[in-house]
């Protein structure tokens, strides 16, 4: 089993746990994403079933469009997750991970959307939309034998 990943936001209001693998992480540039953050997102992503969330009183919800929701602190306004729609994963803002994660960029997604303010030239992969990349953490580890 994989050890359990901990983070949580600014003000320590809403913890969270995952009990199982995480999806590297991906950047997304579309403009919901930009506009929510201030630049792009960097988000890993797990079961919804893996994770665990402590403060849940303190986490609120905003339906970003018909398809996804996104969660943040309702004390410290910290951006914790990203929810889309009948999705049986739950992204989870890289940044909010207590270190050390583990975790690599594996994409940049919403490339055509980015913002003309700074370029992409770290060699990681790029989607003009979302094409190309399966979002979906990996399955859970088997057990050792």
């Amino acid at each position: 089993m994989s050890p359990a990943t901990h983070g949580s936001c600014l003000c320590g209001a809403v913890h969270y746990r995952v009990t199982g693998p995480l999806r590297p992480v991906i950047a997304c540039h579309c403009s919901q994403c930009r506009r929510a953050t201030g630049n792009y997102m960097a988000a890993t992503a797990a079961m919804r079933d893996d994770l665990k969330i402590e403060g849940g009183e303190n986490l609120g919800w905003f339906a970003s469009s018909c398809t996804a929701r996104r969660g943040f602190c309702r004390i410290c306004g910290s951006n914790l997750f990203w929810e889309g729609k009948d999705l049986p994963y739950v992204s989870i803002t890289a940044g909010s991970l207590d270190s050390p994660t583990g975790l690599t960029l594996a994409r940049h997604i919403f490339v055509a959307d980015k913002g003309d303010y700074y370029e992409i030239a770290d060699g990681v992969g790029q989607s003009q939309a979302f094409e190309d990349y399966d979002p979906t953490p990996p399955g859970p580890t088997p057990p050792e034998k």
